[in-house]
């Protein structure tokens, strides 16, 4: 029998209801929520990552959403130290512990106990690739990286900079391969007993969820988000690289049209969502809930398994 503090784990693609999920999970079983979201932990970036409201939260406390600057870096290593704290934060309450978001990269950082070697970014090392990114382009560098990392790259977009950009650091900097890391990384015991849930639609029914969640945010504002953002702020190493956001970047410097914008973001989105079911996946002992199943029925068959 398992004795160890068990934490329960919803994720699953983009737009398919992991957050009124949670919650309505949260206020049957006690819990609190951490965030496993690489975009929602960005102040002041609220509709492009559309974000928990205060008043989705339906009082329920969550972790891990507004913690760093748009301008600031932020790694996977630093995520799983302060995720864990909130986990024995909220175990210490007598509550359970709910980590909810669609960061795959998040999600097995806890799950597997990924040790992550303090591979400090080599600033000089950086600047060479991201000068490369200006004169040949993007396509170039995700090339090289998929001759490197053949294994990594498959789950990753030829449009993700900052991690087309960390699997030539890695390398550059140890010698060796993400994949390589992170096998060696993933020994240490996992320190909880992991409950993990993910969210399926059928593929048309995601992308039409997906299709009015980007149209729902543009009636929001999220051209006038991204204007206040770049007013703002004069340097974003990885926030703006965000999906929905570099998008618009493209509309502000009149490279496409609004239209043109707004079915790019709903494409790249319909990918990211791909991606992300394949990532999860491949997750040992995952159990997909229906998400067009009523929500309590999820709920009940989450609980059943405490």
């Amino acid at each position: 029998m398992n004795t160890k503090p068990k934490v329960i784990v919803i994720c699953g693609p983009t737009a398919s209801g992991k957050t009124s999920l949670s919650v309505e999970l949260a206020k049957k079983c006690n819990g609190e929520i951490i965030s496993a979201d690489s975009m929602q932990i960005y102040k002041e970036m609220n509709i492009g990552t559309a974000k928990v409201t205060l008043e989705e939260m339906q009082g329920i406390k969550h972790y891990m959403i507004d913690i760093v600057s748009p301008t600031e870096r932020y790694s996977v290593a630093e995520f799983k130290v302060q995720a864990e704290k909130a986990i024995e934060e909220i175990l210490k309450k007598g509550k359970t512990p709910i980590i909810a978001g669609g960061t795959g990269l998040y999600v097995n950082s806890l799950i597997y106990n990924i040790q992550y070697n303090d591979i400090k970014i080599d600033e000089e090392y950086r600047k060479y690739l991201e000068e490369r990114v200006e004169k040949e382009g993007l396509q170039s560098l995700y090339e090289e990286a998929k001759k490197i990392d053949f294994e990594a790259m498959k789950s990753i977009s030829k449009n993700d900079q900052k991690r087309i950009l960390r699997v030539l650091e890695m390398y550059h900097q140890t010698g060796k391969t993400k994949t390589e890391l992170e096998k060696e990384s993933r020994k240490e015991e996992v320190k909880y007993d992991y409950k993990v849930y993910a969210i399926s639609w059928e593929r048309e029914e995601l992308y039409k969820r997906i299709n009015k969640r980007v149209d729902i945010m543009i009636e929001q504002g999220l051209i006038e988000e991204v204007e206040n953002l770049l007013k703002k702020y004069n340097k974003f190493p990885t926030a703006m690289q965000g999906l929905g956001y570099k998008e618009v970047v493209e509309y502000l410097d009149k490279k496409i049209t609004k239209e043109e914008m707004i079915e790019k973001i709903k494409m790249e989105t319909r990918r990211y969502a791909k991606r992300q079911i394949t990532w999860f996946k491949k997750i040992k002992n995952v159990k997909w809930i229906q998400g067009n199943e009523a929500t309590i029925k999820n709920i009940n068959l989450i609980l059943e398994e405490m």
